[in-house]
């Protein structure tokens, strides 16, 4: 929140009286975008184009001048099942080639689903030289937790990828499920990848031990952070560091859903990672970022999250080394925000998860 001074002047007995008082100047929340079917999240391709994933299988652009809209041709075959369906998206220039990331939920010939990772090329609004860069050896009937967020760096792509519902298949090394992985940005495994121990340990793995993470994001200093969904109670937010166990399901804050009964082996274990914040109750967050711009100075490096349950956006800043919430904003206000991203005009952008889905901007 801002604020600024507004100054009142009273006279009294012929001297005047002048009260500073603190004003708080909400910011500016516009409508960009509307008429969007279950937006998941949103990448800019410059400052005034971006693309738009939409959960049942569309890929936006959208021009911001003119909200002009066009579906992205060739987009890969996605089910839309459960939880699943089209998820994030990211893009990067190499070169003069701009490459577009998509995780998405696929199906096989038994109409089993995964979670997938793809890479193609955009040209002239259709994706070219698509090609499959992961998808998860064990596929379910399963329509729940696919994760599905996606982190660039100039080297690697980071995907985080749910327990797909089955919870003791994230402390399995030889399966993906409940997993961070790590790959070079052309699907191949890098050599630096963490050792788990087991020989049959996946090779893409970077962490294990969590529930359905659909948050991801660098901080300014390059660290990664994540946050994923715990049951009843247990949402948390964590410092994700190569070769490391987040605890799911031996440890957690969260219960079993209605019953309430304790799940795994409690709050903590050696060996097993603590969350830098966890909420109970739920919030169901959904979507991560890091705030760099000039236009909220106030706002320099502090975390925002969005919320699909409490229906709001969460600010979050470390003091002293410990990751604080600070802010619950425009709770209930617009719905449930699916993702949250910084623009390159240092607004801050959020995306509401529904039929008629809005893209929104917050500025000053």
């Amino acid at each position: 929140m801002v604020y600024f001074t507004r100054y009142l002047f009273f006279k009294a007995a012929s001297v005047f009286l002048v009260f500073s008082v603190a004003v708080s100047a909400s910011p500016r929340v516009e409508v960009v975008a509307t008429d969007l079917n279950r937006p998941w999240s949103v990448a800019w391709i410059n400052e005034t184009q971006v693309l738009i994933s939409e959960r049942f299988g569309r890929l936006t652009h959208l021009d911001l001048t003119s909200n002009d809209r066009t579906a992205i041709g060739n987009v890969p075959p996605v089910t839309a099942v459960g939880q699943g369906g089209l998820l994030d998206v990211q893009v990067t220039t190499l070169g003069d080639t701009l490459w577009v990331y998509l995780a998405l939920s696929g199906v096989s010939n038994n109409r089993t689903t995964s979670t997938e990772l793809w890479r193609a090329r955009l040209n002239n609004k259709a994706l070219t030289d698509v090609s499959q860069l992961f998808v998860m050896p064990l596929k379910t009937s399963s329509g729940r937790h696919f994760g599905g967020r996606i982190a660039l760096t100039d080297q690697h792509v980071f995907l985080t990828i749910g327990d797909r519902g089955e919870r003791e298949r994230a402390q399995d090394i030889s399966d993906p499920a409940g997993s961070i992985i790590r790959l070079n940005l052309d699907g191949s495994i890098p050599l630096d990848n963490p050792i788990f121990a087991s020989p049959n340990a996946s090779p893409e793995l970077y962490s294990i031990g969590h529930r359905n993470p659909q948050g991801l994001a660098f901080d300014a200093n390059g660290h990664l952070y994540a946050h994923e969904h715990g049951p009843q109670g247990g949402d948390e937010i964590n410092r994700i560091e190569a070769g490391l166990n987040y605890g799911w399901p031996t440890i957690t804050y969260g219960r079993n859903y209605g019953i309430g009964t304790a799940i795994g082996e409690g709050f903590e274990k050696e060996g097993l990672e603590q969350p830098l914040i966890h909420w109970d109750p739920s919030i169901a967050p959904s979507g991560m970022t890091f705030y760099s711009g000039k236009r909220f100075p106030e706002w320099k490096n502090n975390m925002f999250v969005g919320a699909l349950k409490a229906k709001m956006l969460v600010r979050l800043a470390f003091e002293n080394g410990t990751l604080k919430q600070k802010e619950r904003l425009y709770r209930g206000e617009y719905g449930r925000i699916r993702d949250v991203r910084e623009g390159p005009d240092g607004a801050l952008y959020f995306l509401t998860d529904s039929k008629r889905g809005q893209l929104l901007r917050i500025t000053p």
